[in-house]
């Protein structure tokens, strides 16, 4: 390729080395179709205490299904998904593999939280009622407390002076770090995002990133489906390479971004940077 990803001097200096520990989500064989289209195809994974995994891949390539895979928002027909060692999604009953009950899914993935493309936030509350609601619903916090850790959340998302505003008074930037604040404050142990930047204005996507950047260095482990090359590069211990549904390619952003082997990887980075030069040049002329 012509173009590379810059990454910093020594990729190593940016994120801290992690001390090894057992995952905290691993995936074995995983599959998953949607009628007659097979969606995942064998997907192993580990994902380990405080490590961040940044997901990339064209569309339709099974990213985003992963992400909700892991988070039960789908269910998947093959294979294993455990988060802190419990079986997710599924039990046993006579020696059967058996759809576990809601509250049983609810109870494994108690310690996920999710950020998706969307804000969807409560239109009608407050940035800090929105944070708040889970915390007064689900964990059955006094308010007195729910919003003290509310408006802790929003602070650390730079958003201190917005409690008072509605979703419709904020950018699309702050609407999402108001989100990141929303499950911030369920005190997950696991943080996933589904391509968080992907609704916003290019000049808003840089405070969104910031937010997952400060995050992946106070140690929160993360999966982030992400279009953003350089993001991945700087924050990722790991980065994975999925198409059609299967982990083509995955490793430390180097080997991934600098050492590219796979013929069909090499293809979507180039794709990725032919795109990027384009825009650079203000949209005009031919491709690179």
């Amino acid at each position: 390729m012509n173009a590379m990803i810059d990454l910093p001097a020594s990729a190593s200096s940016v994120v801290e080395p992690r001390a090894p520990s057992s995952p905290l989500i691993e995936v074995r064989n995983l599959g998953k179709r949607f009628g007659d289209v097979e969606v995942l195809r064998g997907v192993d994974l580990d994902i380990e205490r405080s490590e961040v995994v940044c997901i990339i891949g064209p569309s339709g390539s099974g990213k985003s299904t992963l992400l909700r895979c892991l988070a039960a928002l789908e269910t998947y027909d093959t294979g294993e998904v455990r988060i802190e060692g419990e079986l997710l999604g599924y039990g046993e009953k006579n020696g059967r593999r058996v759809r576990a009950s809601q509250g049983e899914i609810n109870r494994v993935r108690r310690n996920i939280g999710m950020v998706f493309q969307q804000f969807n936030l409560w239109p009608h509350m407050t940035a800090l009622e929105n944070v708040m609601e889970a915390l007064l619903r689900v964990q059955r916090l006094p308010r007195a407390h729910a919003q003290r850790r509310a408006n802790a959340m929003l602070e650390t998302v730079g958003l201190a002076n917005k409690g008072d505003a509605y979703p419709a008074k904020l950018s699309g930037g702050q609407q999402q770090r108001v989100a990141i604040a929303r499950a911030l404050a369920m005190e997950p142990h696991i943080m996933l995002f589904d391509e968080p930047t992907s609704a916003l204005d290019p000049e808003l996507v840089g405070e969104v990133l910031q937010v997952m950047k400060q995050l992946a260095r106070d140690g929160m482990t993360m999966a982030v489906v992400t279009h953003e090359m350089g993001f991945a590069a700087q924050v990722a211990d790991k980065v994975m390479f999925i198409d059609q549904g299967r982990i083509a390619v995955q490793g430390k952003p180097r080997e991934v971004f600098h050492d590219a082997r796979d013929p069909r990887l090499r293809q979507f980075l180039q794709n990725y940077f032919d795109r990027n030069a384009f825009w650079s040049r203000g949209g005009e002329g031919e491709t690179a």
